[in-house]
């Protein structure tokens, strides 16, 4: 089941404004039954803010009715189309080793698809066009360890991702 945006804000606002079960809360947020219990006593998150789940479209007004008339019944996440982008999102944070591998993956692209632009390799790598420039032509200050690595295994990003920016220049050439 995936778990609302901020689960220990909403469990929060959840505990505060309605009269759903500490069980129903812990399984909505994907928390611990024990920590829904701590919340609603004071003991944790007492300085975190509750975040309305029914104005960011997590949640409807009917549902939670619904699950409060019935204990035994589970909050389910509305399908919301903009919801579901920001949950399948993915963490974009890359972290201290991969920023390590970046060059090699800019030059692996500049090397293996020259067809991708600029724009295309920053967005997928999340780099500056500075970077790019310099490893195009060999003036990054690290040159002579940069070593061309595909960045799909480094880490760097995503299968599809690289396929689309692939197909995407290609169109924009022919």
């Amino acid at each position: 089941m995936t778990l609302p945006l901020m689960p220990k804000a909403t469990a929060v606002w959840l505990v505060e404004n309605t009269t759903l079960t500490f069980a129903q809360i812990a399984e909505f947020c994907g928390m611990h039954l024990l920590e829904i219990q701590a919340i609603a006593d004071g003991d944790v998150a007492s300085h975190i803010m509750g975040l309305n789940p029914i104005t960011n479209g997590q949640l409807t007004e009917e549902e939670i009715k619904r699950c409060e008339k019935d204990p035994k019944a589970l909050l389910q996440l509305s399908e919301h189309p903009e919801i579901d982008r920001l949950l399948n999102k993915g963490n974009r944070y890359v972290s201290q080793s991969k920023r390590a591998d970046r060059p090699d993956g800019i030059a692996w692209i500049v090397k293996h698809h020259p067809e991708i632009s600029d724009a295309q390799i920053v967005k997928l790598l999340r780099t500056t066009k500075s970077t790019i420039v310099s490893i195009r032509e060999k003036t990054h200050k690290n040159i002579h360890n940069i070593h061309p690595r595909n960045p799909v295994t480094l880490g760097l990003c995503s299968e599809s991702d690289l396929n689309k920016a692939v197909a995407l220049a290609v169109k924009k050439v022919s």
